[in-house]
């Protein structure tokens, strides 16, 4: 006896199977917008927005960040390695984790105070901006450097950089 269970199992299974089987066969015109039309050219040309500009920088910052930590995970998991060892990868990790809290904290305070969207990346004591802005203003920079510096401990190299 098929219970309600099954039988809902079954309805929903066949309902995919049917859409899948539908998507797959169907035509690619179909699949394009109104708006897009394809056309084959030696030689596209791909407009990259400013703000693709940032999340690229951040997507490739974070990838980078994750193999490095991918690294030091494994120096924590290996038997082998001393217990000094383990624990410079451990601090080593925990700076990893507390830049990029840093970063985010700088990026949405540019956000709040400056009204620009920005990214930030902290390397070895330095504060790297890159911010999203047709004015390239030595006075908005030196405003931006200035309220990052106070949110820091101590003393560090800033350098700000526009993209339009």
């Amino acid at each position: 006896m098929v219970n309600k269970k099954n039988l809902w199992f079954l309805t929903l299974f066949s309902l995919i199977l049917v859409l899948s089987i539908y998507y797959i066969t169907m035509p690619d015109e179909l699949l394009l917008t109104a708006n897009t039309k394809r056309t084959i050219d030696s030689s596209p040309e791909i407009t990259v927005s400013n703000s693709d500009i940032l999340v690229s920088l951040r997507v490739d910052s974070d990838a980078s960040m994750e193999k490095e930590i991918e690294e030091l995970q494994l120096i924590l998991t290996n038997a082998d390695t001393s217990v000094d060892e383990k624990n410079i990868a451990y601090e080593k990790i925990k700076k990893l984790n507390t830049n990029r809290g840093e970063e985010e904290k700088f990026e949405k305070l540019i956000k709040e105070k400056f009204d620009l969207n920005s990214f930030v990346k902290i390397k070895d004591g330095e504060i790297n901006v890159t911010i999203k802005s047709n004015d390239k203003g030595n006075v908005e920079a030196n405003k931006i450097m200035r309220t990052i510096q106070e949110n820091c401990d101590t003393k560090k190299y800033i350098t700000i950089k526009f993209q339009e």
